[in-house]
């Protein structure tokens, strides 16, 4: 399979494309920036004065000893490079997303959309927000936003999103044409504040076994994550699959506030060390309310920073089983500075180590190029692929590189062609289940069949006519080759699509092997 993975692939279409409202919704996949932000610096936004700032802050806080004098004449980006991959400059606009991210809550209407012929289709309403309130419902087309049509104009992305978002407070007139309906309908909604949990899903995987899926460390998650688990056990819960795949971190406290419902008192969670920085200990509080029960930890090679936080200690203090593949190996803090223009300095002040002593963080000693094509060298390598001897590796003796699992799962590949990966990135598959598929199906149906429900062949026979009046050329025996995979992604997105996150990955996990380990284990 050619460069990026189906994994790397199918998450930034699912997540990139499906979710491309990010401003209501937040980033999926978000770099720890630390544990916290400095006061706006006085600095003016001249270049030369903000270059000089930066280098003093790098002087008086960065985790190791620097060489001042060889970083002078350089540009920001290239500046911060020379130290690590992780200190990184953000521009004003940049700073704010990524803040408003991590809050978990955003000024919006609080939909999610998909650009489906030229048109923005809603996905996704959130619960409570602007959007729901109006009477937005997932399948409708926004033809109009305020006086502007949007409808078949050809916009740039941007230009559409730009045309939605705004203080809150603000009204936005938006013209929808409703699935099967003949006359556009007006709706005038008033911006506001829309809340946004971390937790993808949460629900039973049989009687006595939950799952819960973070997929970031925001500001409410540890509060998010008790609330869950409080209802999994009303539900019978006595073990538990905590799936930390794809969850790039996010806030150092809500790793740690989480550790408290699954810790026993007095805990070593994880310390952090730097130049400037003395050690400190994250020791869990107890009194949580899992702090007994079977545990399983489910991560891959995009868990990173606070998720390989928890992982390490789950795994150091044997409180659960780690399951899947080598996670990321981000184990720098990065703590932020803002400038007064409203961009940011995120700078690496300090590492993590977990409670045995380990660092989470790979090399990047061959430079900053070769530090962000590592994945890419893992799969080529097979280690994401190989049948791999899961005795071979001591993962508590490995320091350095992220987390190793106790349980090695690889990645799936069967059936990813060139066919199929091309049909990956021209959206076909999207593009099918949201303009012919979804409106086949009703979200009480899919509901109510979950366990049973699959691609017919006369959905395949559609989606084969789909291909052929969108004049795609089509290799038959790839594509027959991928038939099960793609009957596969096209199921699930049906499932996000009238049934959200939680029903998408009600669906994935059904034929998911690394959740099937974890059932096996946790016996």
């Amino acid at each position: 399979m050619n460069k990026p993975t189906r994994q790397n692939l199918y998450i930034a279409l699912t997540y990139s494309i499906t979710l491309i409202g990010g401003m209501f919704l937040g980033y999926k996949f978000l770099k720890d920036q630390g544990y916290a932000i400095q006061k706006p610096s006085a600095v003016s936004a001249n270049h030369t004065a903000k270059v000089e700032e930066i280098m003093h802050l790098i002087d008086k806080n960065y985790v190791d000893e620097v060489n001042i004098d060889t970083l002078n004449h350089l540009p920001i980006d290239s500046l911060l490079h020379q130290l690590d991959p992780h200190s990184n400059y953000l521009p004003p606009d940049k700073a704010t997303a990524q803040h408003e991210s991590l809050e978990g809550n955003f000024e919006g209407i609080g939909i999610e959309y998909y650009i489906l012929n030229d048109t923005l289709l809603v996905t996704n309403v959130v619960r409570g927000g602007p959007a729901y309130s109006a009477g937005v419902k997932v399948g409708d087309r926004i033809l109009k936003i305020d006086k502007v049509k949007v409808s078949g104009q050809k916009l740039e992305k941007e230009d559409m999103i730009g045309k939605i978002k705004g203080k809150k407070g603000t009204p936005v007139q938006l013209v929808l044409l409703r699935p099967g309906g003949i006359k556009p309908l007006k709706l005038s909604i008033k911006r506001g504040r829309v809340m946004v949990s971390s937790i993808d899903a949460s629900y039973m995987l049989n009687p006595t076994t939950g799952y819960i899926r973070i997929s970031r460390f925001g500001a409410n998650t540890d509060v998010e994550f008790r609330d869950s688990l409080s209802v999994l056990k009303t539900k019978g819960m006595s073990k538990l699959v905590l799936d930390l795949r794809d969850n790039g971190g996010g806030y150092l406290s809500a790793a740690t506030g989480l550790a408290n419902q699954l810790f026993a008192e007095n805990e070593l969670i994880v310390y952090t060390e730097g130049k400037h920085e003395p050690r400190t200990d994250y020791i869990s509080t107890g009194g949580g309310i899992f702090e007994q029960g079977k545990l399983a930890v489910l991560i891959n090679e995009n868990t990173a920073s606070a998720s390989e936080i928890l992982a390490g200690a789950v795994q150091d203090l044997d409180r659960g089983v780690i399951i899947g593949r080598r996670s990321f190996g981000k184990g720098l803090v990065q703590e932020q500075f803002p400038f007064g223009d409203g961009s940011a300095l995120n700078l690496t002040i300090a590492r993590y180590y977990t409670p045995l002593g380990r660092s989470i963080q790979k090399s990047y000693k061959d430079g900053y190029a070769a530090y962000q094509h590592e994945l890419d060298a893992r799969f080529d390598g097979g280690e994401l692929t190989a049948v791999k001897n899961t005795k071979a590796i001591k993962p508590k003796e490995v320091d350095g590189g992220g987390i190793h699992p106790d349980i090695y799962v690889k990645m799936d590949t069967a059936g990813v062609n060139k066919f199929y990966q091309q049909l990956l990135s021209q959206k076909i598959l999207f593009d099918f289940v949201y303009d012919v598929l979804g409106g086949k199906y009703q979200q009480e149906y899919l509901d109510k069949n979950l366990g049973s429900f699959n691609i017919s062949s006369s959905d395949f026979n559609l989606f084969i006519k789909y291909l052929e009046r969108k004049k795609i050329t089509i290799d038959y025996p790839q594509l027959h080759a991928a038939k099960m995979v793609i009957s596969n992604d096209l199921r699930v997105l049906l499932y996000k699509y009238h049934l959200g996150d939680s029903g998408y990955f009600k669906a994935l996990n059904q034929h998911d092997q690394t959740v099937k380990q974890a059932l096996t284990s946790l016996k």
